[in-house]
Protein backbone atom coordinates (compact mmCIF):
# COMPACT_ATOMS: atom_id res chain seq x y z
CA UNK A 1 0.00 0.00 0.00
CA UNK A 2 1.33 3.68 -0.47
CA UNK A 3 0.64 6.16 1.63
CA UNK A 4 1.84 9.55 -0.20
CA UNK A 5 1.18 12.78 -0.81
CA UNK A 6 -1.81 12.84 -4.03
CA UNK A 7 0.12 16.28 -5.40
CA UNK A 8 4.05 16.10 -5.28
CA UNK A 9 4.57 12.20 -4.19
CA UNK A 10 6.27 13.98 -1.04
CA UNK A 11 6.39 11.59 2.13
CA UNK A 12 3.78 12.70 4.38
CA UNK A 13 5.15 11.00 7.64
CA UNK A 14 6.52 13.16 10.38
CA UNK A 15 9.88 12.16 11.77
CA UNK A 16 10.71 10.52 8.51
CA UNK A 17 13.75 12.25 6.34
CA UNK A 18 14.12 12.66 2.78
CA UNK A 19 16.87 9.77 3.37
CA UNK A 20 15.05 7.48 4.84
CA UNK A 21 11.90 7.98 2.64
CA UNK A 22 12.64 10.00 -0.72
CA UNK A 23 10.44 11.97 -2.70
CA UNK A 24 8.48 10.10 -5.05
CA UNK A 25 9.16 6.94 -2.92
CA UNK A 26 6.37 4.57 -2.38
CA UNK A 27 6.07 4.22 1.33
CA UNK A 28 5.37 0.60 2.66
CA UNK A 29 3.05 0.39 6.22
CA UNK A 30 5.59 -1.65 8.30
CA UNK A 31 3.01 -3.85 10.11
CA UNK A 32 0.39 -6.30 7.83
CA UNK A 33 -2.55 -7.09 9.44
CA UNK A 34 -2.57 -11.09 9.13
CA UNK A 35 -5.82 -12.42 8.99
CA UNK A 36 -5.82 -14.46 12.38
CA UNK A 37 -8.23 -17.76 12.73
CA UNK A 38 -9.83 -17.52 16.37
CA UNK A 39 -11.13 -20.75 17.75
CA UNK A 40 -13.39 -19.11 20.32
CA UNK A 41 -16.94 -19.13 21.10
CA UNK A 42 -18.26 -15.32 21.47
CA UNK A 43 -20.44 -15.18 24.51
CA UNK A 44 -22.99 -12.01 25.18
CA UNK A 45 -21.51 -9.42 26.75
CA UNK A 46 -22.70 -8.38 30.45
CA UNK A 47 -23.47 -4.51 30.09
CA UNK A 48 -24.91 -2.09 33.00
CA UNK A 49 -26.76 -1.14 29.71
CA UNK A 50 -29.20 -4.62 29.51
CA UNK A 51 -30.49 -4.11 33.30
CA UNK A 52 -28.92 -1.68 35.43
CA UNK A 53 -28.37 1.80 35.29
CA UNK A 54 -24.86 3.72 36.26
CA UNK A 55 -24.85 4.83 39.86
CA UNK A 56 -26.57 8.49 40.11
CA UNK A 57 -28.81 7.95 36.91
CA UNK A 58 -32.53 7.99 37.24
CA UNK A 59 -35.05 6.63 34.32
CA UNK A 60 -35.96 9.88 32.40
CA UNK A 61 -40.13 10.05 32.52
CA UNK A 62 -40.53 11.29 29.28
CA UNK A 63 -39.81 7.42 28.54
CA UNK A 64 -43.36 5.09 27.17
CA UNK A 65 -43.55 2.57 29.96
CA UNK A 66 -42.66 -0.65 28.30
CA UNK A 67 -39.37 -3.03 28.63
CA UNK A 68 -37.01 -0.38 27.19
CA UNK A 69 -35.63 3.02 28.79
CA UNK A 70 -33.45 5.41 28.54
CA UNK A 71 -31.49 7.01 31.59
CA UNK A 72 -30.28 10.69 32.49
CA UNK A 73 -27.04 9.94 31.75
CA UNK A 74 -27.61 10.59 27.99
CA UNK A 75 -25.46 12.74 26.69
CA UNK A 76 -27.61 13.82 23.57
CA UNK A 77 -25.28 12.16 21.17
CA UNK A 78 -28.87 11.40 19.40
CA UNK A 79 -27.54 7.69 17.81
CA UNK A 80 -30.58 5.75 18.98
CA UNK A 81 -33.02 7.41 17.33
CA UNK A 82 -31.49 6.93 13.44
CA UNK A 83 -30.23 3.32 14.15
CA UNK A 84 -33.84 2.24 16.04
CA UNK A 85 -36.06 5.37 14.44
CA UNK A 86 -39.69 3.67 15.73
CA UNK A 87 -38.39 3.72 19.20
CA UNK A 88 -36.06 6.53 20.13
CA UNK A 89 -36.87 10.51 19.95
CA UNK A 90 -35.46 13.57 20.81
CA UNK A 91 -38.14 14.93 24.13
CA UNK A 92 -37.39 17.54 25.92
CA UNK A 93 -33.07 18.16 25.37
CA UNK A 94 -32.10 14.69 25.46
CA UNK A 95 -33.44 11.24 23.92
CA UNK A 96 -36.27 8.58 25.33
CA UNK A 97 -38.44 6.12 24.09
CA UNK A 98 -41.65 7.42 22.24
CA UNK A 99 -43.06 4.01 20.90
CA UNK A 100 -42.18 0.85 22.27
CA UNK A 101 -40.56 -1.95 19.92
CA UNK A 102 -44.05 -3.82 18.39
CA UNK A 103 -42.35 -6.51 16.19
CA UNK A 104 -39.36 -8.51 16.07
CA UNK A 105 -37.01 -5.64 13.55
CA UNK A 106 -37.63 -3.38 15.92
CA UNK A 107 -36.58 -4.97 18.89
CA UNK A 108 -33.57 -5.83 17.08
CA UNK A 109 -32.65 -2.18 16.08
CA UNK A 110 -33.78 -1.36 19.74
CA UNK A 111 -31.14 -3.66 20.79
CA UNK A 112 -28.59 -2.18 18.35
CA UNK A 113 -29.20 1.39 19.65
CA UNK A 114 -28.85 -0.13 23.37
CA UNK A 115 -25.14 -2.04 22.34
CA UNK A 116 -24.03 1.43 20.52
CA UNK A 117 -25.18 3.96 23.16
CA UNK A 118 -21.80 5.59 23.66
CA UNK A 119 -22.49 5.67 27.82
CA UNK A 120 -24.59 2.52 27.90
CA UNK A 121 -27.88 5.04 28.87
CA UNK A 122 -30.26 2.39 27.19
CA UNK A 123 -31.94 -0.66 29.27
CA UNK A 124 -34.36 -3.13 29.47
CA UNK A 125 -36.55 -4.25 32.70
CA UNK A 126 -35.07 -7.67 32.72
CA UNK A 127 -31.69 -8.78 30.86
CA UNK A 128 -32.58 -9.29 27.08
CA UNK A 129 -32.12 -12.92 26.25
CA UNK A 130 -31.85 -11.94 22.51
CA UNK A 131 -28.82 -9.72 22.97
CA UNK A 132 -25.95 -11.85 21.46
CA UNK A 133 -28.17 -11.87 18.15
CA UNK A 134 -27.96 -8.13 18.15
CA UNK A 135 -24.06 -8.30 19.14
CA UNK A 136 -23.50 -10.78 16.06
CA UNK A 137 -25.10 -7.88 14.12
CA UNK A 138 -21.83 -5.64 13.93
CA UNK A 139 -20.59 -4.54 12.19
CA UNK A 140 -23.75 -3.75 10.34
CA UNK A 141 -23.77 -3.35 6.58
CA UNK A 142 -25.31 0.04 5.43
CA UNK A 143 -26.31 -0.83 2.40
CA UNK A 144 -24.93 -3.87 -0.08
CA UNK A 145 -25.97 -2.54 -3.07
CA UNK A 146 -25.30 0.94 -3.48
CA UNK A 147 -22.69 1.26 -0.64
CA UNK A 148 -20.86 -2.42 -0.71
CA UNK A 149 -18.22 -3.43 1.54
CA UNK A 150 -19.20 -0.19 4.51
CA UNK A 151 -20.34 -1.01 7.65
CA UNK A 152 -21.60 0.87 10.74
CA UNK A 153 -19.54 -0.78 13.57
CA UNK A 154 -21.81 0.23 16.36
CA UNK A 155 -20.62 0.39 19.85
CA UNK A 156 -20.21 4.08 20.23
CA UNK A 157 -17.54 5.44 22.55
CA UNK A 158 -18.10 8.06 25.10
CA UNK A 159 -14.49 9.08 25.07
CA UNK A 160 -15.52 10.38 21.08
CA UNK A 161 -18.42 11.81 21.99
CA UNK A 162 -20.42 9.08 20.72
CA UNK A 163 -19.16 9.48 16.97
CA UNK A 164 -20.07 7.30 14.77
CA UNK A 165 -17.41 3.94 13.75
CA UNK A 166 -17.51 2.74 10.40
CA UNK A 167 -15.77 -0.13 8.80
CA UNK A 168 -14.55 -0.41 4.92
CA UNK A 169 -13.88 -3.43 3.21
CA UNK A 170 -11.57 -2.85 0.59
CA UNK A 171 -9.21 -6.08 -1.18
CA UNK A 172 -5.85 -3.95 -0.07
CA UNK A 173 -6.45 -3.55 3.49
CA UNK A 174 -9.77 -3.26 5.62
CA UNK A 175 -9.77 0.45 6.96
CA UNK A 176 -11.55 1.61 10.11
CA UNK A 177 -13.06 5.03 10.41
CA UNK A 178 -12.89 6.46 14.12
CA UNK A 179 -12.81 4.47 16.37
CA UNK A 180 -15.13 2.42 18.29
CA UNK A 181 -15.54 1.26 21.95
CA UNK A 182 -13.60 -1.34 22.36
CA UNK A 183 -15.47 -4.89 23.04
CA UNK A 184 -14.27 -8.16 22.50
CA UNK A 185 -17.43 -9.39 20.16
CA UNK A 186 -16.72 -6.51 17.58
CA UNK A 187 -12.99 -7.19 17.60
CA UNK A 188 -14.31 -10.77 16.68
CA UNK A 189 -16.49 -10.10 13.80
CA UNK A 190 -14.01 -7.42 12.68
CA UNK A 191 -11.42 -10.17 12.31
CA UNK A 192 -13.62 -12.64 10.60
CA UNK A 193 -13.99 -10.34 8.00
CA UNK A 194 -10.46 -9.25 7.53
CA UNK A 195 -9.25 -7.29 10.32
CA UNK A 196 -8.00 -3.70 9.40
CA UNK A 197 -4.94 -2.56 7.90
CA UNK A 198 -5.39 0.75 9.14
CA UNK A 199 -7.60 3.42 11.49
CA UNK A 200 -8.44 6.42 9.99
CA UNK A 201 -8.75 8.49 12.69
CA UNK A 202 -10.75 12.08 11.38
CA UNK A 203 -9.75 14.15 14.31
CA UNK A 204 -8.72 13.78 18.17
CA UNK A 205 -12.28 13.95 19.68
CA UNK A 206 -12.93 10.76 17.70
CA UNK A 207 -10.09 8.72 18.84
CA UNK A 208 -11.95 6.48 21.56
CA UNK A 209 -10.20 3.31 22.08
CA UNK A 210 -7.61 3.72 19.21
CA UNK A 211 -4.88 2.38 21.08
CA UNK A 212 -6.84 -0.89 22.40
CA UNK A 213 -8.09 -1.53 18.43
CA UNK A 214 -4.60 -1.06 17.38
CA UNK A 215 -2.74 -3.74 19.83
CA UNK A 216 -5.49 -6.28 19.17
CA UNK A 217 -5.52 -5.59 15.15
CA UNK A 218 -2.42 -4.82 15.22
CA UNK A 219 -3.43 -1.85 12.22
CA UNK A 220 -1.96 1.43 12.08
CA UNK A 221 -3.34 4.92 13.23
CA UNK A 222 -3.86 7.67 11.06
CA UNK A 223 -4.03 11.14 12.07
CA UNK A 224 -2.94 14.69 10.68
CA UNK A 225 -0.02 15.79 13.15
CA UNK A 226 -2.08 19.25 14.55
CA UNK A 227 -4.56 16.44 16.27
CA UNK A 228 -2.14 14.69 18.23
CA UNK A 229 -1.46 14.99 21.77
CA UNK A 230 -0.14 12.94 24.68
CA UNK A 231 -3.18 10.29 24.47
CA UNK A 232 -2.33 10.01 20.84
CA UNK A 233 1.72 10.21 20.77
CA UNK A 234 2.25 7.26 19.28
CA UNK A 235 0.05 7.41 16.31
CA UNK A 236 2.23 5.41 13.50
CA UNK A 237 1.25 7.64 10.31
CA UNK A 238 0.84 11.19 11.17
CA UNK A 239 0.03 13.84 8.11
CA UNK A 240 1.92 16.72 7.42
CA UNK A 241 0.63 19.88 5.71
CA UNK A 242 -2.35 20.18 3.71
CA UNK A 243 -2.66 16.88 1.72
CA UNK A 244 -4.13 15.52 -0.10
CA UNK A 245 -2.63 12.35 0.37
CA UNK A 246 -3.75 9.08 -0.95
CA UNK A 247 -4.50 5.22 0.32
CA UNK A 248 -4.44 2.85 -2.40
CA UNK A 249 -5.77 4.34 -5.59
CA UNK A 250 -9.03 4.34 -4.38
CA UNK A 251 -9.25 6.35 -1.36
CA UNK A 252 -8.38 10.61 -0.54
CA UNK A 253 -7.33 12.15 2.55
CA UNK A 254 -8.64 15.59 2.20
CA UNK A 255 -7.58 18.48 4.63
CA UNK A 256 -11.04 20.01 6.02
CA UNK A 257 -9.64 21.96 8.90
CA UNK A 258 -12.51 23.99 10.76
CA UNK A 259 -14.13 21.91 13.28
CA UNK A 260 -10.69 21.13 15.06
CA UNK A 261 -7.47 22.33 13.04
CA UNK A 262 -6.47 18.95 12.21
CA UNK A 263 -9.74 17.48 10.65
CA UNK A 264 -9.30 15.32 7.54
CA UNK A 265 -12.01 14.02 5.53
CA UNK A 266 -11.83 10.28 3.95
CA UNK A 267 -13.07 10.38 0.33
CA UNK A 268 -13.92 6.43 -1.12
CA UNK A 269 -13.75 7.35 -5.00
CA UNK A 270 -14.81 4.04 -6.23
CA UNK A 271 -18.38 4.42 -4.04
CA UNK A 272 -18.48 8.42 -4.40
CA UNK A 273 -18.46 8.00 -0.32
CA UNK A 274 -16.91 10.90 1.67
CA UNK A 275 -16.29 10.00 5.44
CA UNK A 276 -16.39 13.63 6.87
CA UNK A 277 -16.13 13.34 10.72
CA UNK A 278 -17.38 16.50 12.19
CA UNK A 279 -17.25 18.59 9.22
CA UNK A 280 -20.95 17.98 8.62
CA UNK A 281 -23.64 16.60 10.49
CA UNK A 282 -26.95 15.06 9.09
CA UNK A 283 -30.38 15.87 10.94
CA UNK A 284 -33.68 13.66 10.64
CA UNK A 285 -34.90 15.23 7.93
CA UNK A 286 -31.51 15.34 5.98
CA UNK A 287 -30.87 19.07 6.90
CA UNK A 288 -26.43 19.43 6.86
CA UNK A 289 -25.42 20.94 9.79
CA UNK A 290 -21.81 22.06 10.95
CA UNK A 291 -22.25 21.55 14.52
CA UNK A 292 -21.02 25.19 15.20
CA UNK A 293 -21.65 24.83 19.04
CA UNK A 294 -18.95 22.59 19.20
CA UNK A 295 -16.30 24.33 17.11
CA UNK A 296 -12.80 24.04 18.21
CA UNK A 297 -11.32 26.13 15.62
CA UNK A 298 -12.96 28.29 13.24
CA UNK A 299 -16.59 28.48 11.86
CA UNK A 300 -15.09 30.17 9.02
CA UNK A 301 -12.55 27.85 8.14
CA UNK A 302 -14.95 24.97 8.73
CA UNK A 303 -17.00 26.50 6.01
CA UNK A 304 -14.35 27.08 3.60
CA UNK A 305 -13.54 23.55 3.39
CA UNK A 306 -17.41 22.69 2.89
CA UNK A 307 -17.66 25.22 -0.10
CA UNK A 308 -14.48 23.25 -1.78
CA UNK A 309 -16.52 20.08 -1.73
CA UNK A 310 -18.91 21.88 -4.29
CA UNK A 311 -16.02 20.64 -6.72
CA UNK A 312 -16.08 17.30 -5.21
CA UNK A 313 -17.69 13.75 -7.30
CA UNK A 314 -19.30 12.76 -4.12
CA UNK A 315 -23.09 11.48 -3.34
CA UNK A 316 -22.66 9.75 -0.02
CA UNK A 317 -22.10 11.82 3.43
CA UNK A 318 -21.38 9.53 6.31
CA UNK A 319 -20.86 11.56 8.98
CA UNK A 320 -19.40 11.52 12.22
CA UNK A 321 -22.83 12.14 13.86
CA UNK A 322 -26.19 12.12 12.63
CA UNK A 323 -27.94 10.23 9.81
CA UNK A 324 -25.99 9.41 6.72
CA UNK A 325 -27.31 11.04 3.37
CA UNK A 326 -27.09 10.09 -0.45
CA UNK A 327 -27.97 12.01 -3.00
CA UNK A 328 -29.34 11.19 -6.41
CA UNK A 329 -27.27 13.56 -8.62
CA UNK A 330 -24.42 16.04 -7.86
CA UNK A 331 -26.64 19.08 -8.63
CA UNK A 332 -28.63 17.60 -4.87
CA UNK A 333 -25.52 17.17 -3.64
CA UNK A 334 -24.39 20.93 -4.36
CA UNK A 335 -27.65 22.58 -3.42
CA UNK A 336 -27.70 21.09 -0.22
CA UNK A 337 -24.47 22.11 0.11
CA UNK A 338 -24.92 25.69 -0.74
CA UNK A 339 -28.30 26.30 0.89
CA UNK A 340 -25.78 25.27 4.33
CA UNK A 341 -23.40 27.66 2.98
CA UNK A 342 -26.19 30.08 2.90
CA UNK A 343 -27.47 29.44 6.38
CA UNK A 344 -24.17 29.62 8.17
CA UNK A 345 -24.49 27.11 10.01
CA UNK A 346 -27.90 24.94 9.75
CA UNK A 347 -28.61 24.89 13.71
CA UNK A 348 -30.90 21.63 12.56
CA UNK A 349 -31.68 19.06 15.25
CA UNK A 350 -28.62 16.01 14.52
CA UNK A 351 -30.45 12.89 15.16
Amino acid sequence: MSLQNATSNAPLLRGFTANKYAAGQQFESPRRNVFREFNISVKAESSSATAFMAAGQEKRPQNKNGEFYVDTGCIDCGACSWIAQSTFRRIDEHYAVYNQPSCEEQRLEALQAMISCPTTSIHTKSPPGDILQAQMSFPLPIDEKRLPGVYHCGYHSNKSNGTTPYLIIHPKGNILVDSPRYAESLAHYIECLGGARYMFLTHSNSVGDHARWGKRLRCDRIMHVYEVDIYTADIELMLEGQGPWSIFSDFDIIFTPGHTKGSVSLFYKPLKALFTGDLLAVSTDNKLDILKECNNHSVKQQLDCIRHLLDLDFLWILPGHGRRIEFKTLEEKNGTLEKLLASGSGNHQIL
